[in-house]
């Protein structure tokens, strides 16, 4: 109670508000007075900030971030500044320099401009079949077989030996032996097709070798007319190399050369061919470069045949594709040259 007298005086004395608080404890209630004094604050005037007269609500992240940042500050000249310091002046910004696409050195137009077409005769209807010239001209084969790629050669030479493994040595010569007949007797088989006009020739028994292949491509031929050439020789009269076609006529209304190829395996996309569309490029350029055939080609078509029947693939290169993998087969002959 003592206590209680004095701290009443001496509030009284210092002129502060009394204060009465009620703390509950123990569900009894108890009496307590606390004191406060007041004290006169004496506030040093902030140094004014220009942040201070910004919308404080509308750039209110902004102008935390700003007033929050701890370390010093600094502008564009400054970094600009460091950055020569450190690194010299900024080069100038060059863009990037594209890879150049390979051009031949001795580049013909697949197109022959100069040659004359003759009007069509009255014995057009049968195909032309010119025999092969024996001359020192390398063939279209001999000059994509000598410039094949490291990586071709790998993959070429990897598959002869994991087929001499499995048939041995001479097995394997046999097995390459009898693709090469069953080739020749399917080109012949067509050849037979064309020639009598009728599909009379594909009927030669179950047995017969080429009964599947000519199963498989009988889709394809219902798409083809007006056969100008079979089994013909071509030659570069510019380019120096010459060719065998397998077959010049209208594929859908499109003169092509048509390359006939079998296959074991499918090759259902053009990439799945490998060199062939070079070598149909390379036949379009010497025939529209020959002065034996009085016709110019654009197009080309690559039908791959099975020998089980299904069917064929037929692979149709429209002149813009033509003219890509002629100017590849220029490089290739190119570098068959400078071999050579």
């Amino acid at each position: 109670l003592v206590r209680m007298q004095f701290l009443q005086i001496l509030s009284r004395k210092v002129g502060s508000l009394e204060m009465r608080f009620q703390i509950p404890f123990c569900q009894k209630q108890f009496p307590y007075t606390c004191l406060s004094t007041s004290a006169c604050v004496y506030n040093k005037k902030k140094k004014g900030n220009s942040y201070e007269q910004v919308d404080q609500e509308k750039y209110k992240n902004l102008v935390h971030s700003v007033t929050s940042y701890k370390t010093s500050a600094q502008t564009p000249e400054t970094i600009l500044e460091e950055d020569n310091f450190l690194y010299g002046p900024p080069a100038k910004h060059r863009p990037p320099i594209k890879a150049r696409t390979k051009t031949p050195k001795n580049w013909v137009p697949l197109i022959n401009p100069s040659k004359r077409i003759l009007p069509v005769s009255s014995d057009s209807s049968i195909p032309m079949k010119i025999g092969l010239q024996r001359t020192k001209m390398p063939s279209v084969t001999r000059i994509l077989q000598q410039t094949l790629s490291p990586q071709q050669v790998f993959y070429l030479e990897r598959w002869k030996q994991k087929m001499i493994e499995e048939l041995g040595k001479e097995g394997f010569e046999e097995y390459t032996k009898n693709l090469f007949l069953q080739g020749e007797l399917f080109h012949s088989a067509l050849e037979s097709i064309f020639l009598s006009k009728e599909m009379a020739a594909r009927d030669q028994g179950e047995d017969d070798v080429v009964a599947g292949y000519l199963s498989s491509v009988e889709h394809v031929l219902e798409d083809i007319s007006e056969v100008k050439a079979l089994e013909s020789g071509v030659h570069h009269e510019t380019l120096q190399y010459l060719g065998l076609v397998d077959c010049v006529a209208k594929y859908r209304g499109q003169l092509c050369v048509i390359d006939w190829k079998t296959s074991e395996k499918p090759k259902p996309f053009l990439q799945n061919t490998y060199d062939n569309p070079l070598q149909v490029a390379a036949y379009i350029g010497a025939i529209n470069h020959d002065a034996n055939y009085d016709f110019q080609v654009r197009c080309g078509l690559i039908v791959v045949a099975y020998k089980n029947g299904s069917p064929a693939h037929p692979h149709f290169m429209d002149p813009d594709l033509c003219s890509q993998y002629w100017n590849k087969w220029l490089l290739r002959l190119e570098e068959y040259m400078d071999k050579n």
